[in-house]
């Protein structure tokens, strides 16, 4: 049999391309409890820095109220209104200002400004104001928390890493991505990709009593949680699988909040993913393609906290403070009484809340507390076994 090879012509390619991105700089960061991301900067040429919290949930970005005032920052009053899951509230701004990372400046800054003492009491330690959009639509940023390093990199073309998925979200001013629920059937919704959120996954009573995603036998939790505006009550379970693009995660903790304020828009979005999950990748986020790119990290298999106490304490003066005791919780068995202050957690008396709430992520744990009384200012032994949301 005789082949005739027949040269093909192919047509060149030829198209428009942006520059190739180029990093500008990196530096670390902190995280605190639920994978929530601390950065350091520099506002203006005030001297000290400041701490931020990097959230791709807030639409802009902002300042504390103490902190403006404290560096007599002017401000402006507008008709602009934030919301949050615990509040609606006007606000003013202070504009035109810079921010400075190691590396990099970051001028033309419009801050609104907030109260953040709900989250300093939260994370014990002062929270100056918190990075969202106003940056992000800048650069391409990557986080990386194998390293706890940041990694900011010019507009351009981007070459992802190999072994990771690309999400296409919908992006106004904060990320929506489309992502498929189980727990009696499969359900799939949107949700805010909120890093600001130090939980795995937050769901609306609206949209759990629409889909009727749970039986009506499932075992919930009455808890808390702070947002904008303050603390709002919740109730906490979890959800049999969640996934994120082609990954998968079983028995994912889940908070059940009444949205008031309407964050969600339902029936737009169902909830949000908080970064309890997100810090499971190293996270490359590219607003002006539209791109967030994860790649899973040595977090990807970290455990779960299904611990449960019913306890709310916050750092409030310099103190350890209980503040709510939920009724039928391990807290209330073991004695508690708000405003007790708590002196140690079995031996350790480092007043360090994020230690304590790490310490209380002990499911079957029967924990010491040391506690001062507010009534009478008497020492007390408290003893308290954490409870278990995967038990019925």
């Amino acid at each position: 049999m005789l082949l005739a090879c027949v040269p093909q012509i192919v047509a060149a390619q030829e198209y428009f391309s942006h520059p190739p991105s180029q990093l500008i700089t990196s530096f670390s960061f902190r995280q605190y409890s639920g994978g929530v991301v601390m950065v350091r900067a520099q506002l203006d040429n005030y001297k000290d820095s400041l701490n931020f919290i990097l959230d791709t949930g807030s639409g802009g970005i902002s300042l504390d109220s103490m902190t403006v005032e404290e560096l007599k920052i002017p401000t402006v009053a507008t008709d602009r209104t934030i919301r949050g899951i615990a509040g609606l509230k006007k606000v003013r701004f202070a504009n035109n200002h810079s921010l400075k990372f190691p590396g990099l400046t970051v001028d033309s800054l419009n801050f609104h400004i907030n109260d953040y003492d709900i989250l300093a009491s939260v994370y014990g330690e002062k929270i100056d104001g918190i990075i969202g959009f106003s940056f992000f639509s800048r650069y391409i940023v990557k986080i990386d928390y194998d390293t706890t390093l940041m990694y900011v990199y010019t507009k351009g073309t981007m070459r992802y890493p190999r072994g990771g998925f690309l999400i296409k979200p919908t992006l106004a001013t904060i990320p929506v991505t489309t992502n498929r629920m189980k727990e009696e059937e499969a359900i799939t919704t949107r949700f805010f990709f909120d890093t600001g959120a130090g939980l795995s996954l937050l769901l609306t009573e609206d949209f759990i009593a629409d889909s009727a995603v749970f039986s009506k036998s499932k075992k919930l939790y009455p808890t808390q949680a702070e947002g904008l505006g303050g603390k709002t009550m919740m109730k906490l379970t979890t959800v049999r699988e969640f996934r994120i693009g082609p990954y998968r995660f079983r028995k994912v903790p889940t908070y059940i909040f009444e949205d008031e304020y309407n964050v969600t828009s339902y029936p737009y979005l169902g909830g949000l993913i908080g970064n309890d999950l997100l810090r499971r990748f190293n996270v490359i986020l590219n607003y002006d393609r539209r791109d967030i790119y994860l790649i899973p990290n040595r977090h990807f298999r970290d455990p779960f906290d299904y611990a449960y106490t019913g306890l709310g304490f916050y750092f409030i003066n310099g103190q350890v403070t209980v503040t709510d005791i939920m009724k039928g919780s391990p807290a209330e068995k073991a004695g508690f009484i708000e405003g007790d202050i708590i002196i140690a957690v079995e031996n350790n008396m480092s007043r360090n809340i994020q230690v304590y709430r790490n310490m209380l992520q002990q499911p079957g744990a029967r924990l010491k507390f040391l506690v001062v009384r507010k009534k009478d200012g008497d020492l007390e032994e408290l003893y308290m076994k954490v409870g278990n949301i995967l038990k019925k």
